[in-house]
C-alpha cells in the first residue's frame, strides 16, 4: 500500500454524529490507521444510523462498540490489543454489550480474536459492512459473528457517508479500494483485497453534495489513487463537451481529476495516496491547468536503493522516481512532495541507507512518514527473507532519516516565508486560542492571528513571515 498515515501510534480517535430522534441504541466507534479507515468509519456509521444506532463519545453509555483497525505495523496492531483488553473488563460489569473489531486486523486476526483470545462477539472485514445488520442479530442470538469476506466490486459508491465529528471543512472521498501492486512487505493486498475504482459518476455526486453543505476541500483517497481506472463511459454532465462525452469509454486517474476540479469550482482539492510505479505526467499536466487544485503530492518510495526497491518489488527504480520528481517540477514550479520512508528493510546495507539518505536530499521533501520495518505475517517478506537488521541498528537509521527530514522541512518552510499564501482556516490552534490554523496549497500548516469577521471555512490571503521546522507563522494580509 502506501497510505497516508494519520498517526499510526495515537489512541484511536472516537467520533459523534446529529443524533436521529427516533434511534434508541448507541454505538462507540473508534478509528485507528489511515485515512481509509476513517473513510470507512463514515460508511459503517451511516449503515448503522440506519439500523438504530446513534454515536456516542462516552464508552459506557454504548450498546455497541466499533474498533476500525489497522494492520500495517505491528505497533498499531498492539495499541488496538490493548484497547480491546480494556473493553473486555467493561464487558463483564456489562456483558450486555457487543463488541467488534473492522478493517485489516479483523480479516488478519479473525480467528485468534473470536476463537483463542475471545476479545470480540463481531468480526467484520472491510467489504462486508454492508451485511453488519445481519451479523448484529446473530450476536443478539448469543452467537459469535465473522464476515472477512473480500470483494472484486465493493466499492460503498451507493452509500452517503455520514461526516463523522471534524471541522465541517475539509472531507474524504474514496474512489478507489484495495491494492494489486504486492509490495513484499505490506498486508494491504491480503486485508483489504484486489484493486476496484468506483464509478465517477457517484463520485462526482459526493463531492457536489459536499460542496453544496458547506466544504472547502476534499481529498480523493485510496490505496493508489493513480491506479483509478473505470470502464462503461462517462457521466454525462454539463461541464463535459459533446464530443468528449463520446469519446469517453474509459476513465483514468488525471481525467477523473480534472473532471473533479471542473464539477466543483469553489472545492480545494488534494488527493492521496499516490505510487510512483502508476503515476504519470499527465496527473502533473492536470494539476497545473486547475487552480482548485492543490500543488502538493504525498508519493511514497521507501527506498533511495535500487537493490532494496527491487527486493520490496515496488516496480520502480530510483531514477524512475528522480524522473518523476523533477517532471513535476518543471510542469508545476512550486509544487511540493512528501514522503514515506521504510528504514531497515531485509538485508538493507549502510550503504544502501546512505543512498536514501542521499535521494532525500536531492529531492527536498517537504514532509515524511518515517518508520523502520517490522515482519507482517502473511507477506512475501515475512515468508521468504529474514528481518536481519538489528533493532539498535534500525533505530539508528531512523533517527538518521527522521533528523534529515527535520533539516529539509525546516529548509523547505523557509522557502515559504516572505510570500503571501492562501490558507483555508481549518480550526484554532492547539498552542493558541487566538490565533487559526490551515494549510497552503502545498500542505503545509499555517498559524495567524484571528481577525474580526473571520471563521471556519474561510479562505484567506496570509504573509508568511516566519517559521518553525514545521510551521509557518503569518499575518493576514
Amino acid at each position: 500500500m502506501q497510505e497516508k498515515y494519520i498517526d499510526e501510534t495515537k489512541q484511536g480517535e472516537a467520533y459523534a454524529i446529529a443524533e436521529k430522534p427516533t434511534n434508541s441504541k448507541k454505538l462507540f466507534l473508534e478509528s485507528y490507521g489511515c485515512q481509509m479507515n476513517f473513510s470507512d468509519s463514515e460508511i459503517v456509521a451511516s449503515i448503522l444510523n440506519e439500523q438504530g444506532y446513534n454515536t456516542t463519545l462516552d464508552v459506557n453509555e454504548a450498546d455497541l462498540i466499533l474498533l476500525n483497525t489497522c494492520s500495517i505495523r505491528e505497533k498499531a496492531e498492539q495499541t488496538v490489543r490493548m484497547r480491546l483488553a480494556q473493553f473486555k473488563n467493561l464487558k463483564k460489569e456489562k456483558p450486555s454489550i457487543t463488541v467488534g473489531v473492522l478493517g485489516c486486523m479483523a480479516e488478519r486476526l479473525k480467528t485468534k480474536f473470536l476463537e483463542e483470545e475471545q476479545l470480540v462477539d463481531l468480526v467484520v472485514g472491510p467489504d462486508a459492512y454492508r451485511d453488519l445488520p445481519n451479523l448484529l442479530k446473530e450476536t443478539e442470538d448469543g452467537r459469535d459473528a465473522i464476515n472477512v469476506i473480500l470483494s472484486k466490486e465493493e466499492t460503498y459508491a451507493d452509500i452517503n457517508p455520514v461526516r463523522l465529528g471534524g471541522n465541517g471543512v475539509t472531507s474524504f472521498v474514496t474512489i478507489t479500494r484495495g491494492c494489486d501492486n504486492m509490495c513484499t512487505f505490506c498486508v494491504v493486498p491480503f486485508t483489504r483485497g484486489r484493486e476496484r475504482s468506483r464509478d465517477p459518476h457517484s463520485i462526482l455526486e459526493e463531492c457536489k453534495n459536499l460542496a453544496e453543505n458547506g466544504y472547502k476541500e476534499i481529498t480523493l483517497l485510496g490505496q493508489n489513487v493513480d491506479s483509478y481506472l473505470w470502464f462503461g463511459g462517462g457521466p454525462k454532465k454539463d461541464f463535459l463537451k459533446a464530443s468528449e462525452m463520446q469519446q469517453l469509454t474509459a476513465v483514468n486517474f488525471a481525467q477523473l481529476l480534472g473532471m473533479v476540479a471542473l464539477a466543483v469550482p469553489n472545492l480545494r482539492i488534494r488527493f492521496s495516496t499516490s505510487n510512483p510505479h502508476d503515476m504519470s505526467e499527465d496527473v502533473f499536466h492536470t494539476i497545473a491547468k486547475h487552480d482548485n487544485i492543490c500543488n502538493y503530492v504525498h508519493l511514497p518510495v521507501q527506498s533511495g536503493s535500487d537493490r532494496i526497491l527491487q527486493l520490496m518489488n515496488r516496480q520502480h527504480t530510483r531514477e524512475q522516481y528522480l524522473h518523476l520528481i523533477k517532471r513535476a517540477k518543471e510542469i508545476i514550479p512550486d509544487v511540493s512532495f512528501s514522503q514515506d520512508m521504510m528504514v531497515g528493510f531485509c538485508t538493507e546495507t549502510e550503504e544502501d541507507h546512505q543512498e536514501t539518505l542521499s535521494l532525500m536530499r536531492e529531492v527536498e521533501f517537504d514532509y515524511g512518514y518515517m518508520f523502520s520495518y517490522s515482519e507482517r505475517p502473511g507477506t512475501p517478506a515475512h515468508k521468504k527473507m529474514e528481518d536481519d537488521i538489528p533493532a539498535l541498528e534500525k533505530q539508528r537509521r531512523l533517527a538518521e532519516v527522521i533528523a534529515l527530514q527535520g533539516e529539509l522541512s525546516r529548509k523547505r518552510m523557509e522557502g515559504y516565508s516572505g510570500k503571501v499564501h492562501q490558507v483555508l482556516i481549518e480550526g484554532i490552534s492547539k498552542k493558541n486560542k487566538n490565533q487559526w490554523k490551515g494549510r497552503i496549497s502545498q500542505n503545509a500548516v499555517c498559524v495567524f492571528d484571528m481577525l474580526e469577521g473571520q471563521k471556519l471555512g474561510d479562505f484567506v490571503d496570509v504573509f508568511v513571515h516566519g517559521n518553525t521546522q514545521g510551521t509557518l507563522l503569518g499575518e493576514t494580509v
